[in-house]
């Protein structure tokens, strides 16, 4: 049994945000239900790098977010369509959304509404800025909140800044953020028998990423260096260059960097005053890295890596994204799994990312086709196959 079976959650949701957040509740067991446009679903079913799979619906960017899911389809303005909603709202347990604040009330099926019809429901909407303040009302992309944010600002160096992260992050932690914040309601119902309306922004949910660097600001008025591949809390660590390409180094403690400097035959620099203490590492630190830069191009990466890690000074392979995700310890750990899709054939998925002793949170399912499953579901409300021919022929579905 996992965690989350016989919750059901109708997801509203399209692209990355709202679908990665009903994906962890999809892994844990609940029955995810996306409620897409009839035509052409959620968006991000025509986005991808193979276009087969986009004209089929099927796009690449589709398959990584949506696994163990179902698909119907509603033209939510029709008034037929509102019906429905309405009474799979009634024998569901979450709605989640990421539409601009008041599109769900425009349609008549905002929080205030549908609690009228299921009080113990929980209702997530995720947006950029949230559903109240100066900005709430502008359209956000991924990119606009981590230049908002101050993201872009406090990556790269003094040659290349703003720099963006290069994957959508601030979408990717606004679905985590949403997942944790629905569990946490369900655990509020559990205890109360409440349901209730939860407001998640993206610029909200990326700003305690920033953790350390705004508190050093806000609370020590130290602005954030640019210090590209550098770690700014400590010296050495960083990226570094070997023989032949190069390795991340965190010597964060005394004892490493002491360690570090005899292995490299650097013992000299131990009692120089420019890096004597951590402090004055990292004030000099760019004084400090010609001489490691020389020592580790004698060797190549991995010959570092194994003798770095077995001295107790962390470091590590800088791997191409392939080589990442084929890598013994994600092969371990079951980080990925293989689905079957008609017409694409076996493909890689993520699996859930936390592992359960008592309970499976795994990929049972592959994404499903648009409105593969719409007919199963109105048969939940007692609508038959000749009701679902009636609907479709109304563009209701």
């Amino acid at each position: 049994m996992k965690i989350l079976e016989g919750i059901r959650v109708l997801d509203l949701t399209n692209v990355l945000s709202g679908p990665f957040a009903t994906l962890h509740l999809a892994w844990l067991g609940a029955e995810v239900i996306k409620v897409e446009n009839p035509v052409g679903g959620d968006l991000a079913r025509n986005l991808g790098c193979v276009k087969e799979y986009n004209d089929m619906l099927m796009g690449t960017s589709f398959i990584a977010q949506n696994c163990n899911k179902k698909s119907m389809t509603l033209n939510l303005k029709k008034a037929k369509a509102k019906d429905i909603f309405i009474e799979l709202v009634k024998i569901s347990d979450i709605v989640v959304e990421n539409f601009r604040p008041g599109v769900m009330d425009r349609l008549g099926l905002g929080y205030d509404e549908l609690k009228k019809h299921n009080p113990k429901l929980i209702y997530c909407a995720i947006s950029g800025f949230g559903q109240t303040g100066p900005d709430a009302n502008k359209p956000a992309y991924d990119q606009i909140i981590q230049g908002l944010s101050g993201v872009m600002a406090i990556n790269g160096d003094e040659t290349l800044n703003p720099l963006r992260a290069g994957f959508p992050v601030c979408d990717t932690v606004g679905g985590l953020n949403a997942a944790f914040a629905i569990m946490s309601a369900m655990y509020h119902r559990e205890r109360t028998g409440e349901g209730q309306f939860i407001d998640v922004a993206l610029i909200d949910s990326t700003m305690p990423l920033l953790g350390w660097v705004a508190a050093n600001l806000m609370i020590g008025g130290q602005e954030p260096p640019l210090l590209g591949n550098d770690n700014f809390s400590s010296a050495p660590s960083g990226t570094f260059k070997t023989k032949d390409g190069h390795i991340n180094i965190a010597a964060n403690k005394q004892e490493q960097w002491e360690d570090l400097a005899d292995i490299l035959e650097l013992s000299a620099l131990k009692d120089d005053p420019r890096f004597k203490i951590r402090d004055h590492r990292k004030k000099h630190r760019f004084e400090l890295t010609p001489y490691i830069n020389d020592k580790l191009q004698a060797k190549e990466t991995k010959y570092w890596v194994e003798l770095l890690n077995k001295s107790g000074i962390p470091a590590g392979e800088i791997l191409k994204l392939a080589d990442a995700l084929d890598s013994p310890q994600i092969r371990h750990r079951n980080t990925f799994t293989n689905v079957e899709i008609d017409g694409i054939g076996t493909v890689a998925a993520f699996n859930s990312t936390a592992k359960f002793s008592k309970t499976e949170s795994n990929v049972t399912k592959a994404p499903p086709k648009l409105s593969e499953h719409t007919t199963e579901i109105l048969s939940l409300i007692g609508l038959n196959d000749e009701d679902a021919s009636k609907l479709k022929s109304e563009d209701v579905i």
